[in-house]
């Protein structure tokens, strides 16, 4: 019996450790709040009511703990990035990466609790918690590659557009309307120049573009044009630079991804080829060892 409320004891020990752990590692990695001007306070204030307010800690439990997960990890801001890198969907949203955090969370720890009779699988509730996480990313890192396949081709269409004697903005719509089929480039582009005729200045559209985005190419891009546009420099061989360099470092990694291959299909074949391959030439032997003993 003492054994028994030890083990009880143990196991409740061990699932607030898990939990204490975890809220030491956000503390830890999370920095300090700083002081926002009432820009970005309204900017939130905006952001909330359009993912969070869904939530009613007054009214239902369910939303109250998530309330309580949401203020005590501080991590809005990393679900918002996350949809926002997502391309900003109608489904998840922010606050649904939220619950699928804490479903998973809690859902996989009890699911294997019940399954093994023990509270020690409470410990992997930290794990549990970031798997939503795992798959986020995933989906943005496919959308990101999806995104620069043909970045380097719509930056030449666009020095060429620009010779020709129109502005950046002008080419970028020009490039949008004769594009047979749209890709997830030319969607965000458009989306950036609907923001243009919304009231937003070019140079804030651009920003909002390459944020949405998230990749460090589109970004280099963004900076290149803000640059020029700031300077009077010439725009076009600037681009046709820029994706000349676009094209090697693509070509780079192509050479890099080539040469490792060789050396990553060695796993493959010491697990799966060599072990069949030795089976077929030792399998003969080893049957007329059986049947008639040793040789000599």
């Amino acid at each position: 019996m003492k054994i028994t409320i030890y083990l009880i004891l143990l196991n409740v020990i061990a699932a607030f450790g898990s939990l204490a752990f975890m809220l030491f590692f956000y503390r830890i990695l999370i920095p300090a709040p700083k002081q926002e001007s009432i820009a970005d306070l309204e900017a939130k204030q905006i952001k909330s009511a359009s993912s969070f307010s869904r939530l009613r800690p007054n009214e239902n439990l369910l939303d109250r703990f998530a309330f309580f997960i949401l203020k005590l990890f501080r991590i809005q801001g990393s679900l918002e990035e996350q949809c926002m890198l997502l391309g900003n969907p109608t489904t998840p949203q922010p606050v649904d990466l939220l619950f699928q955090k804490i479903y998973m969370g809690t859902l996989i720890p009890l699911a294997l609790a019940l399954l093994f009779r023990s509270f020690w699988p409470l410990i992997f509730i930290p794990l549990a918690f970031f798997i939503p996480d795992l798959r986020v990313k995933g989906q943005i890192q496919k959308r990101q590659q999806e995104l620069v396949g043909n970045f380097a081709t719509m930056v030449d269409l666009l020095a060429l557009v620009i010779e020709s004697g129109l502005d950046y903005m002008t080419g970028l719509e020009r490039i949008i309307k004769i594009a047979r089929k749209k890709t997830l480039l030319e969607e965000e582009i458009d989306k950036t120049l609907n923001e243009t005729k919304l009231g937003y200045s070019r140079r804030e559209a651009l920003e909002r573009f390459s944020a949405r985005t998230g990749v460090q190419d589109i970004r280099s891009f963004v900076g290149l044009i803000v640059q020029s546009d700031e300077l009077g420099t010439s725009l076009v061989e600037l681009l046709r630079n820029f994706s000349a360099d676009l094209r090697f470092r693509r070509i780079n990694k192509a050479e890099k991804l080539a040469a490792q291959a060789s050396t990553k299909m060695l796993i493959p074949i010491f697990i799966f080829i060599l072990p069949v391959v030795f089976i077929l030439m030792l399998a003969p032997m080893l049957k007329d060892f059986l049947k008639s003993g040793m040789p000599f």
